[in-house]
């Protein structure tokens, strides 16, 4: 419990100073867990600690925990890559879904999602690296994408999610930031229904100061608080090499 503890408030202290450096307000930017290989019990240290959200990759995962965290209170985000066939089950045990790409996802959530007489928050994924290895909506599509999810109302669009370049030059990643902010902007002017773009899910343990520099809303770090896990980070974001 102890390094969970410690980890969080240098989390939260490098979070601070990123804000303090970039002028804005550190109640902007949200802290999502994610909690991909981590056990439950490590999951419910740091709910009980104060944190307020988590993001899964895969969906097992999604199942496997949700009984041992469900009776304290949290939001529960799905960013992983979403196959189809596992619609029904995210959708029971998620609150946001922030991987959302293409059109077959959109028109099949909006499908369950009619049968069952509700809606969902999600995000748009965008592949801001321009990578082959992730998944995400190419930066020039996303527009035209978003002109068609609009039309769905059981989808509520919170806002964008991307994961940055793995790379140690700094400006390299900063410009994936930047291109996803840009594309907000021109969704905002838009004023498209179903749209409210408050979020920008981008930033991870290693480039959160550059995220939040470029207008994060929301980080997502996991190995900062619960430790390095077997492989690094570019092996379990690499989605179109792993299994589901």
């Amino acid at each position: 419990m102890n390094h969970i503890r410690e980890n969080l408030a240098v989390v939260h202290q490098r979070i601070l100073n990123a804000c303090r450096n970039s002028n804005r307000n550190p109640h902007e930017v949200s802290l999502l867990l994610a909690t991909k290989t981590v056990s439950a019990e490590n999951i419910k240290i740091a709910l009980q600690l104060g944190e307020t959200i988590i993001g899964e990759n895969k969906v097992q995962e999604l199942k496997e925990k949700f009984d041992a965290l469900k009776d304290i209170p949290h939001q529960t985000h799905y960013i992983g890559h979403l196959q189809t066939n596992k619609i029904k089950e995210v959708i029971k045990y998620a609150n946001c879904i922030q991987s959302v790409d293409r059109i077959e996802l959109v028109q099949k959530l909006d499908q369950r999602l009619q049968r069952e007489g509700r809606s969902i928050d999600m995000m748009l994924q965008v592949n801001t690296s321009y990578e082959e290895s992730k998944f995400g909506l190419n930066p020039e599509a996303v527009i035209n994408f978003a002109k068609e999810v609009c039309r769905y109302d059981t989808l509520k669009v919170k806002g964008l999610m991307t994961i940055g370049l793995f790379s140690a030059e700094k400006e390299k990643v900063r410009k994936c930031f930047q291109l996803l902010k840009d594309i907000r902007t021109e969704l905002i002017a838009l004023a498209l229904p179903n749209f409210e773009m408050q979020q920008l899910s981008m930033g991870m343990s290693n480039d959160l100061e550059t995220a939040i520099e470029e207008g994060s809303t929301m980080i997502r770090v996991g190995t900062a608080i619960f430790g390095s896990r077997i492989y690094p980070d570019s092996y379990y974001w690499n989605e179109k090499t792993t299994i589901q």
